[in-house]
């Protein structure tokens, strides 16, 4: 992984080299964790580009390249620190935190990727199953008509129109 500066602004590579500076064991979630990144720079430049494109509502991601695995991150920012990884400078796994996932989804698994005139920037579309829908809407019914609030209130917080959290 090749590393430049800008890169190295984001808030897990700020984590890591404060861990390298106090002498401490990097800290890794799992070995296979992955995560985006992109500079400042490019997430402005593309959000400005996404926001004269919309025209209200639109769900738009960004390419933000590929992802990149956190400890080759922590392996190329020892070794630009000067330290040999495990031999100076320690790495433990931590574990996945409840809710964690090893790789960021960018789209749900009802979702249509759209392109746009612009290259670096898709449009994300819902396609819903008309019986997963009616299917909700019923349960969300009988919740009222059995005077359920909090089993509404619960499918509602869960929920965004064919996503649950």
């Amino acid at each position: 992984i090749l590393l430049t500066s800008p890169s190295l602004r984001t808030g897990s590579s700020r984590w890591i080299k404060r861990q390298i500076s106090e002498g401490a064991a990097i800290t890794v979630t799992h070995p296979d964790m992955t995560r985006y990144f992109m500079t400042i720079q490019e997430a402005v430049y593309l959000v400005t580009q996404a926001t004269a494109m919309g025209k209200g509502g639109e769900v738009f991601v960004l390419d933000m390249g590929e992802p990149v695995r956190i400890l080759d991150l922590a392996h190329s920012i020892i070794k630009l620190s000067g330290f040999e990884p495990e031999k100076d400078i320690p790495i433990k796994f931590t574990g996945l935190r409840p809710g964690e996932k090893l790789c960021e989804e960018l789209f749900a698994e009802n979702e249509v990727v759209n392109e746009t005139r612009h290259p670096r920037i898709f449009r994300a579309v819902s396609v819903f199953d008309e019986k997963m829908v009616t299917e909700f809407l019923g349960e969300l019914e009988n919740a009222i008509a059995e005077g359920d609030d909090r089993r509404f209130t619960d499918m509602l917080s869960r929920s965004y129109i064919g996503r649950t959290a």
